[in-house]
């Protein structure tokens, strides 16, 4: 006789055992599904209430959503950052307020930002409307505003130029204003005197 035909013919009661034998592993798979699934249901719904009494407890306590916190994380073009351009110190004279129907830039020691959102204080007539369309990173630092509305910082000290860079990170981590791009300096002539004190500045010394 072949090995074919050695073979034991498989039956019905084999058939019955085979399928008993694999439905408790398929039932218990199943099961593990169904408890893992609403664990995860169960914990996103927490969550979900987590972060809602965050916001209206902050809301309540801080009339903020964000507890009062201010900053770059609550602006969108920290997420979604601009275009950084290039300007030329006679393109970015453009965006001096005066036109209601272009942006106001300002820069501060080369870096430009978009200051739009303020055009009442940088508008045209606005309070700080003399440091737009221009990098007056100078003025920043000694409070004169009529003769130091230049990107020259020769002369500064230490602290003032510390000063100077305080005024880019605060435009830079505002919650409102971002950073556009950067504006290109012709070269400073060493042979042109330093920017003299004002007499503002002079009156501010001890």
């Amino acid at each position: 006789m072949s090995p074919t035909q050695r073979r034991k013919p498989q039956t019905d009661t084999d058939d019955h055992t085979t399928v008993l034998k694999a439905t408790p592993t398929s039932v218990k798979a199943k099961d593990n599904g169904l408890t893992f699934g609403k664990v995860v249901k169960t914990g996103i719904i927490a969550l979900g209430w987590v972060v809602a009494f965050f916001f209206l407890g902050s809301y309540l306590l801080t009339e903020s959503w964000t507890w009062g916190y201010r900053g770059k994380w609550t602006n969108l073009h920290t997420y979604l950052p601009a275009k950084q351009l290039v300007f030329t110190e006679k393109e970015l004279l453009q965006y001096d307020g005066s036109n209601p129907n272009l942006p106001i830039y300002l820069a501060v020691d080369g870096d430009v930002f978009d200051v739009t959102k303020g055009r009442g204080w940088y508008g045209f007539g606005g309070s700080y409307g003399h440091f737009s369309g221009k990098d007056a990173a100078r003025a920043y630092v000694t409070g004169c505003f009529e003769d130091h509305l230049t990107h020259d910082l020769r002369g500064l000290s230490a602290a003032q130029l510390k000063g100077v860079a305080h005024w880019k990170s605060f435009y830079a981590n505002h919650h409102t204003y971002y950073k556009i791009g950067t504006v290109i300096h012709p070269p400073l002539d060493d042979s042109t005197p330093i920017p003299p004190p004002c007499r503002q500045a002079v009156g501010q010394k001890p």
